[in-house]
C-alpha cells in the first residue's frame, strides 16, 4: 500500500481545514465537484479581500501608479498581437492505457534527477538536437535538464517518441512505460462566442492574463490621469486557463486571480527599475509575514518571447518552491505589437529632446490565488501546549478574515448583554464575531484555528470596573484594558 509523505499529509491538513472552517470550497461539490475550480467561503472571501486591499495599497499609495478594471471579453486581435494565439500552448501527451493527460514540461519537472539523467544521456546519443544539451549534464541542476529536455521536445516531432519507446518515460498515473502518445500542442485559451451564431467571425477568449488589458488602455490612461513617465498601471482581476492538469489544491487552477501592475518607463532606465522592482515586491511579502527562509528568487534561464530579463518569487509550499509572483522586463514588445496590429499610435514624447518613443516595461505579477495559499500553508502550525494539540493559522492581522472574537466568559450575569454590546460597536469598524458556545479555552481553540488576532473576554470583573481581558492568538499573552480602550487598541494592531 502506497504511503502518504509528511508534506502531503500537511497539504492534507490544510485542504481540511480550509473546507470545514469556511475558507475553500470545491466548486459545484454537490455535483461531484469541476476539477480546477474553486470557491471562496465566508471566510476565504475575507482573507482573498484583505490581501488584495493590501496589494492595492502598496500600488495605489505611491503616487505614480493609476489603477484599471479592464473587460474579461477583449477584441480577438489583442491576441494575435500579443503573440497567445501563436504561442501560448504547451505540449501535451495522453497515456493509451489510463487516459491520463500531461503537461511534457511537468513530466520532467517531476522525475527524479537520476532518471533525468538517463534520458539526456539517451537524448544525446541518439538525437539530432544533441548540441543543445550540455554533454556534462552532471553540472546541471534538476530543473536544469529539466527545462533542456522540454526545450529539445518542443523542436523535435519524433524525440519523445523515442524516448519513450526505449521505456524511459513511464505514465504517472499507471506506471505503464511505452503508453504514452507524441506530444501534440494544446492551446490554453478557453474560446467562446459573443451573439447568437457560433461560428469562427464570433470567436472571443476568455483573456488568459490581465496585462494585455492594460497595454491597449496605456494612451487613455497616460492622457487622461496626466501622468508622466516612468509611471505604472495597475489591475486585479479574474483570468482562465484551460490547464492540462491542475493540481495542488489552489496552486494550479483553470479560473485564478491576478494581482498585476506595468510601469512604462523609457529605454535605459528598465533594468534599474527591473531591479528595484524585484526588491520592492519581494519586501511586500516579508512585511506581510512571509519568512525570508521560505522564500526564494528563481531567475529565467530560459526567457519568454517578450522578455529582456524575467524571474520569480517562490514560496516553499509543503510540495515544494512554486512562483507566487512574477517580475519581468517586457520591453516595448507589447506596445509596439499593439500599435503594429490596432494602427494607433502607442508613442509618446519626450519632454526633454522632443522625439517619439515607446516605453519599455517592467511587469509585476501576482498571484491572489496562489498568494493566498503561500499564507495559508505558510500560517498554519500544530503545536502542544499544556499536553493539549493546538491549531493555529498565524495570519498576518491585516490578512485574517476576523480581527477580534468577542466572548462572554459565562452566558449569565449581563456578561452576554455587554458582549454583544461591544461587538456591535466593534463590527462598525473591522470583522468581529460574537461567540459564546462552550468553555472559553475551546473558543479560543476554534479563533485560533481561523487566525483570529485577538480574543476579548467579558468576565465578572467587566461588571465591576468595565475592564476586559484581551488575549493574542500567537503568544496567548492576556493584558487587562478599559473596554473603551479596546477598539483603538485592536485598531492599532491590524494595520500594516
Amino acid at each position: 500500500m502506497a504511503t502518504t509523505s509528511p508534506s502531503q499529509q500537511l497539504l492534507e491538513k490544510i485542504v481540511s481545514l480550509a473546507k470545514r472552517r469556511g475558507f475553500i470550497f470545491q466548486s459545484s461539490e454537490i455535483y461531484g465537484g469541476l476539477n480546477g475550480c474553486w470557491d471562496y467561503g465566508p471566510l476565504g472571501v475575507e482573507m482573498l479581500r484583505n490581501l488584495k486591499e493590501a496589494w492595492w495599497r502598496a500600488m495605489i499609495s505611491r503616487g505614480d501608479i493609476e489603477g484599471l478594471d479592464a473587460s474579461i471579453l477583449m477584441h480577438p486581435r489583442v491576441w494575435e498581437a500579443s503573440g497567445h494565439v501563436q504561442n501560448f500552448s504547451d505540449p501535451m501527451v495522453d497515456c493509451r492505457e489510463c487516459k491520463s493527460r500531461y503537461r511534457v514540461d511537468h513530466l520532467f519537472s517531476e522525475m527524479s534527477e537520476k532518471r533525468l539523467k538517463a534520458i539526456s544521456k539517451a537524448a544525446n546519443l541518439e538525437s539530432a538536437l544533441s548540441h543543445t544539451l550540455v554533454m556534462e549534464s552532471k553540472d546541471l541542476t534538476k530543473e536544469q535538464l529539466a527545462e533542456v529536455l522540454t526545450s529539445m521536445v518542443e523542436k523535435s516531432s519524433t524525440l519523445f517518441a523515442e524516448l519513450v519507446a526505449k521505456e524511459l518515460i513511464a505514465c504517472p498515473n499507471c506506471g505503464r512505460v511505452g503508453m504514452l502518445t507524441e506530444p501534440r500542442n494544446f492551446n490554453l485559451m478557453f474560446e467562446t462566442y459573443i451573439g447568437p451564431v457560433k461560428d469562427a467571425a464570433n470567436a472571443v477568449y476568455l483573456r488568459p492574463e490581465t496585462a494585455q488589458g492594460i497595454f491597449v488602455n496605456f494612451m487613455n490612461v497616460w492622457q487622461s490621469a496626466r501622468q508622466k513617465i516612468p509611471f505604472g498601471i495597475c489591475q486585479i482581476g479574474k483570468s482562465f486557463r484551460n490547464e492540462i492538469n491542475t493540481k495542488n489544491f489552489l496552486f494550479r487552477t483553470r479560473e485564478f486571480e491576478q494581482m498585476e501592475m506595468q510601469f512604462f518607463c523609457k529605454r535605459g532606465m528598465d533594468e534599474h527599475l527591473f531591479e528595484s522592482w524585484r526588491e520592492t515586491r519581494w519586501n511586500w511579502w516579508l512585511a506581510l509575514g512571509m519568512p525570508e527562509h521560505k522564500l526564494r528568487f528563481h531567475p529565467h534561464e530560459k526567457l519568454a518571447h517578450y522578455a529582456k530579463a524575467a524571474g520569480d518569487i517562490e514560496f516553499e509550499f509543503p510540495f515544494g518552491f512554486g512562483e507566487i509572483e512574477g517580475i519581468h522586463n517586457r520591453t516595448d514588445f507589447d506596445l509596439t505589437r499593439h500599435q503594429e496590429f490596432s494602427g494607433k499610435s502607442m508613442q509618446v514624447l519626450d519632454d526633454e529632446t522632443k522625439e517619439k518613443y515607446t516605453p519599455y516595461v517592467i511587469e509585476t505579477a501576482a498571484g491572489a490565488s496562489r498568494g493566498f495559499m503561500a499564507f495559508l500553508c505558510n500560517g498554519y502550525k500544530e503545536e502542544t501546549v499544556n499536553g493539549e494539540q493546538r491549531t493555529v493559522l498565524r495570519l498576518h492581522p491585516f490578512l485574517a478574515p476576523i480581527k477580534v472574537a468577542v466572548l462572554p466568559l459565562v452566558n449569565k450575569d449581563g456578561m452576554p448583554e455587554l458582549a454583544q454590546s461591544l461587538e456591535r460597536d466593534l463590527r462598525k469598524t473591522m470583522r468581529s464575531f460574537y461567540d459564546d458556545s462552550g468553555a472559553v479555552g475551546r473558543r479560543y481553540r476554534r479563533m485560533d484555528e481561523i487566525g483570529t488576532p485577538f480574543a476579548v473576554t467579558i468576565d465578572s470583573d467587566t461588571l465591576h470596573d468595565q475592564t476586559v481581558t484581551i488575549r493574542e492568538r500567537d503568544s496567548m499573552q492576556q493584558v487587562r484594558i478599559a473596554m473603551g480602550q479596546v477598539k483603538s487598541y485592536i485598531a492599532e494592531r491590524i494595520t500594516l
